[in-house]
């Protein structure tokens, strides 16, 4: 492996989204959302079947990790946060220290990256772990990342849509 790519779908179109993951030269993208579906017609590209359709035409392999999605009790803390600050999901620039602790200790501290590193196969050079926030740090695809950089000393490399 040779380096980790993060990437959200909020503020991408479709030929924008595609077009970074080959300018990054992904060829393992690792979708770690517990729903793999949006709602409304924007981001209707990313709904699974599609989203994998479309990897499959650019020959980028795609793996489901469902493990490394946040529990619906750790969203729900994030969603309180939010709600409490007044601020909408699309819109949130930082996770909050309370999903940050959760879900590092819920997830993260029984994750073992080895395994991952076996899972993407010993072929995957340029990895990219997808959810759907826009800003990388608000997202828990920043967390993994971040992790596995550590244990696999790898660089990271946030792709931002240019919309957010």
């Amino acid at each position: 492996m040779d380096k980790i790519v993060t990437i959200g779908v909020y503020g991408f179109d479709k030929t924008r989204f595609f077009q970074a993951l080959v300018d990054t030269r992904i060829d393992t993208f690792c979708d770690i959302r517990l729903r793999r579906g949006m709602r409304g017609s924007k981001y209707t590209f990313a709904n699974s079947e599609r989203l994998q359709e479309e990897l499959r035409t650019l020959g980028i392999r795609y793996i489901h990790i469902k493990e490394l999605a946040p529990s619906i009790a750790i969203r729900d803390k994030q969603k309180q946060e939010d709600a409490k600050l007044g601020i909408a999901k699309r819109s949130r620039e930082i996770l909050g220290a309370t999903f940050i602790q959760e879900y590092t200790a819920g997830c993260l501290s029984c994750f073992n990256s080895a395994q991952f590193s076996e899972m993407v196969g010993p072929h995957a050079r340029n990895i990219a772990l997808f959810c759907v926030e826009g800003h990388h740090d608000a997202c828990h695809r920043s967390l993994v990342a971040n992790h596995l950089g550590q244990d696999l000393q790898l660089s990271i490399e946030h792709i931002r849509s240019p919309v957010v």
